[in-house]
């Protein structure tokens, strides 16, 4: 989402200031310098700044500006269509586990507020052609660098319209002004989703806890019970933690599949600053505990992704 932002707002920054400046020209007054002109459109404002020449037909005989605009233009054009793919083009990675139930699990994590079609429908679709019996969400769903929590509150009443929906904080949460976080989590509860920080619910076939991130992991009371124990979380690194719980499956996210996948070494950077980390996406076996890192839909480092899909999650138990 910041970057369609930066893009919108660098090319009608580009357009106005070839307005003003042919103004000054016609004015005699003092002008923007070329250099200005050009650097806006080379800094992503090419498409604003072509426009501006054509529509105030202004610099149309220089050659600096007749074929570094159009060229960076063009250049403009190819970035965007494919960045723009790598960031909204959602993904659906499925994996198998067998046990004696049977149940669709679709993992969302790090929406971060991303914003995928109006009211979410493209995000929620995807969703929905899963078939889940119950929804997790792992964290993340909002950001405190652009929080625009009403995309998130559309995801989430759109999501419990589809399936049960249990939902853990991840980093990001914890940094929000918890007056407003608390206002959005007591609205989004009244849609219905399961706040499960450090909370434990038994439905028929499963039992689901809920980590709070950040605090330590607890006794979740499901020692003696014989259903499969679901455990959701935030940050995979924690994992040791999470198999002293006695978890059979647990679902984090947290590294974003490390927003740039270089093929043949691996996800580029951890949000915790980590070079190519090892973990950063996949189904994890430790012991008799199986942990499926989500690679996310948003982006917190910086904002795109690159060889990097946004991702749902969906894991089949069977029998």
């Amino acid at each position: 989402m910041l970057l369609v932002i930066y893009l919108t707002v660098v090319n009608i920054l580009a357009f106005i200031l070839y307005g003003v400046d042919k103004r000054k020209a016609e004015k005699n007054k003092f002008r923007i310098s070329e250099a200005t002109l050009i650097t806006i459109a080379v800094i992503g404002g090419s498409l604003g700044a072509f426009l501006g020449m054509k529509v105030f037909h202004h610099k149309t005989k220089k050659k600096k500006f007749t074929i570094t605009v159009p060229l960076f233009a063009v250049l403009l054009i190819i970035c965007s269509i494919y960045l723009l793919y790598q960031n909204y083009h959602i993904v659906v990675t499925e994996y198998e586990y067998k046990a004696d139930s049977d149940m669709n699990i679709v993992q969302i994590s790090d929406l971060h507020n991303q914003l995928f079609g109006y009211k979410q429908k493209s995000l929620l679709n995807k969703i929905k052609k899963c078939e889940p019996d119950i929804i997790v969400v792992t964290g993340d769903a909002v950001d405190r660098n652009h929080t625009c929590y009403q995309f998130t509150k559309d995801f989430f009443k759109g999501a419990v319209d589809i399936a049960p929906v249990y939902y853990v904080t991840g980093n990001h949460e914890m940094w929000l002004d918890q007056d407003e976080f608390t206002s959005f989590l007591s609205e989004i509860e009244g849609y219905g989703v399961h706040f499960m920080d450090g909370k434990t619910e038994a439905l028929d076939d499963v039992i689901i806890a809920g980590a709070a991130n950040n605090s330590n992991v607890t006794d979740y009371g499901w020692a003696d019970d014989e259903r499969l124990k679901i455990l959701l979380s935030h940050e995979p690194e924690r994992h040791e933690q999470y198999v002293s719980t006695g978890a059979d499956i647990v679902f984090t996210g947290h590294i974003h599949g490390g927003q740039i996948i270089i093929p043949g070494k691996g996800a580029l950077l951890s949000p915790d600053m980590v070079f190519f980390p090892d973990m950063y996406e996949g189904e994890h076996q430790f012991g008799n505990m199986t942990l499926y890192l989500s690679r996310g839909m948003g982006n917190s480092i910086f904002p795109i992704r690159i060889n990097d899909y946004p991702e749902i999650v969906l894991l089949k138990i069977q029998n």
